[in-house]
C-alpha cells in the first residue's frame, strides 16, 4: 500500500479540488491510501454521502493556512496548526507514509522539504521538475524550475541525472534527449556556469546529452529534459505558460469577432476543445521535487480536481517505481561523498 498525504489548504480551489482529486485517485488506484490534512469538520462534511473506500482514506485536522505572503521558513517552523506543517510532520514521523501532495505555497513546501524531510544523502540540492506538453504530442520536463536560484556545475549535473531517471522510470522514456538551457545552441555560448556544465553533461555516460537549447524551442518536441538553474527555469516555465494563455485568449477573441468567424469556430469546435485540453496544465499534474528523502509533488496554485488527481498519480508512480532509491544509487555518488 502506497500511503500519500494530501494537503487540502493553500490552493486557489482548496479544499474541494484537493478532496475531489483525492477521491478520484482512490477510485483509480487500488493500492493507494490517502490522508487528507486540513479543516477536519469541513472535510468530513464534504465527504458525507460520497462513495469511497473508507478503509483507504483518513483525515487529519490542521485548520491554519500558510499563505504566499507568509515567510516560508518562519511559517513552516511556527505555524504548527497549519495543514502544511502537520502534513510534513506526518510525512517525517510516519515511517509508512511515502509521499506528500500540496497546491500551497511553493516557498513553504520547499522549506518544509529541506528542514523536515531532508535530502537523499549525496544530493546537494533538490530540484522541481514539472511536465509540459510539446507540439509533437509528447512531453518535456524542466529541471530545475524554481527551487534553486543560485547553482554550481555539480547541481546542474545532478539535476540532469535525476530528471533523466524520473523520465525513464515514471514516463517510460528509454533514452531521454537532454539539453542545457542557454542563449544559443553553439557549445561555446553562455556564461561561466553554462560553459562549465556543458562538458560535464557531454561526457556523462548516463546521459543522452544533445547540446544547448534556446528558450523558444522548449515545446518543439526536439527535447525531453531541459537542465537549468532554478531562476532561469522558473522564468522559462512562467513565460511559456503566459505566452500559451495569451495565445489562446487572442484566438478566442478572433473567433468571436463577427458572424463569419463564429461560424468558422463552430466548424472546428471539437478541434479547438482538443487544443485547449492539450495545453491545460491540469492534465499533467504538478512539479515533483527530486532529491528529497521522501516524495513531494507541488501542484499548481490554481489546480482543479483533475490536476490534484494527476499530482497524486505522479507521487504514486514515483514510489511504485522506486525513483528515490535509483537516485540514491546512481546520482548521489557523483558528489564524491559530499553532503
Amino acid at each position: 500500500m502506497i500511503k500519500i498525504i494530501v494537503d487540502t489548504l493553500g490552493g486557489d480551489n482548496s479544499p474541494y479540488a484537493d478532496i475531489d482529486g483525492a477521491l478520484s485517485a482512490l477510485n483509480a488506484i487500488g493500492d493507494a491510501h490517502i490522508t487528507l490534512v486540513g479543516n477536519e469538520e469541513e472535510i468530513t462534511a464534504y465527504l458525507n454521502g460520497k462513495e469511497y473506500d473508507k478503509e483507504r482514506l483518513a483525515v487529519l485536522d490542521g485548520k491554519d493556512v500558510i499563505g504566499c505572503n507568509d515567510k516560508p521558513t518562519v511559517a513552516i517552523r511556527e505555524k504548527k496548526e497549519s495543514s502544511l506543517y502537520k502534513s510534513f510532520e506526518l510525512l517525517k514521523n510516519g515511517e509508512d507514509y511515502n509521499a506528500l501532495v500540496s497546491t500551497g505555497s511553493t516557498g513553504a513546501i520547499l522549506a518544509g522539504a529541506v528542514l523536515k524531510i531532508g535530502r537523499i544523502r549525496g544530493i546537494k540540492r533538490p530540484a522541481f521538475c514539472p511536465i509540459l506538453p510539446t507540439m509533437t504530442g509528447g512531453i518535456v520536463s524542466i529541471c530545475d524550475s524554481g527551487a534553486n536560484v543560485d547553482c554550481d556545475a555539480t547541481n546542474l549535473e545532478q539535476f540532469a541525472m535525476m530528471g533523466n531517471l524520473f523520465l525513464q522510470t515514471a514516463y517510460n522514456k528509454e533514452n531521454p534527449k537532454i539539453a542545457l538551457l542557454n542563449v544559443g545552441t553553439e557549445e561555446e555560448k553562455g556564461d561561466l556556469l553554462r560553459k562549465e556544465v556543458f562538458p560535464l553533461l557531454k561526457n556523462n555516460p548516463e546521459l543522452n546529452f544533445v547540446g544547448n537549447m534556446e528558450a523558444r524551442d522548449l515545446l518543439s518536441g526536439d527535447y525531453d529534459l531541459i537542465v537549468c538553474d532554478g531562476f532561469s527555469g522558473n522564468v522559462l516555465l512562467k513565460a511559456t505558460e503566459g505566452a500559451c494563455i495569451s495565445l489562446l485568449t487572442q484566438l478566442k477573441g478572433v473567433f468571436k469577432k463577427n458572424l463569419k468567424t463564429k461560424l468558422g469556430a463552430l466548424v472546428i469546435k471539437k478541434d479547438l476543445y482538443k487544443l485547449k485540453d492539450y495545453m491545460d496544465y491540469n492534465n499533467y499534474g504538478g512539479a515533483v521535487l527530486l532529491g528529497t528523502a521522501k516524495t513531494i509533488v507541488k501542484g499548481h496554485g490554481s489546480s482543479k480536481a483533475l490536476s490534484v488527481f494527476h499530482c497524486i498519480k505522479q507521487a504514486y508512480n514515483m514510489e511504485k517505481n522506486g525513483i528515490r532509491d535509483k537516485i540514491s544509487e546512481r546520482v548521489a555518488p557523483i558528489t564524491n561523498g559530499e553532503n
